[in-house]
């Protein structure tokens, strides 16, 4: 895990890297994210933890003069939950969600790279874990809102194959073995 690097912010708004002892700003901030690192930063004067305001700043700039990475639709979205009693539940999903597909993108890369040295096959079996994957997550997502019916639960819940296998089967033969 990298060392956080402290980034100290002004009153003049002004921000200083006390690592690389040089001021930054919210793109050479954005870089060092990207790039890997951990950053905290402060406030110089209170010693308050300013780091989610800035990386909402961050998030902002790119939205605003980049490709845009959240739609309208998911901001209103993202908005209508706040003070909603699911509202924890969309952070774990999302932060969930954000996981896998960065595992999924290492994954992706390490395929590309066999898939270079030889046939498409490893490609399928990324596709299949992939999708493999989604519905874990959509199923568990959707198993929150939707209820259980009551008296609706599945036989095989109850016993387990080990059980079944044991179980003769009443039509079955009866073993004639000699005694």
């Amino acid at each position: 895990m990298p060392t956080e690097r402290v980034i100290k912010k002004y009153a003049n708004r002004r921000l200083y890297d006390a690592t690389g002892s040089r001021h930054v700003t919210l793109e050479d901030i954005r870089k060092m994210i990207v790039g890997g690192e951990k950053v905290k930063i402060v406030d110089d004067k209170s010693g308050d933890d300013l780091t989610r305001a800035v990386l909402l700043q961050v998030i902002s700039e790119q939205e605003q003069f980049g490709t845009p990475v959240l739609s309208t639709e998911l901001l209103e979205a993202i908005i209508r939950f706040y003070g909603n009693p699911v509202q924890e539940m969309l952070t774990r999903y999302m932060e969930q969600s954000v996981g896998t597909l960065l595992r999924q993108q290492q994954v992706m890369r390490a395929e590309m790279a066999k898939a270079l040295e030889g046939p498409m096959a490893p490609m399928a079996e990324f596709a299949r874990q992939n999708m493999e994957q989604w519905s874990k997550i959509q199923s568990t997502m959707m198993s929150a809102f939707v209820p259980k019916k009551a008296g609706s639960a599945d036989p095989e819940d109850d016993a387990s194959p080990a059980e079944s296998a044991e179980t003769p089967s009443p039509t079955a033969a009866p073993d004639n073995k000699p005694q």
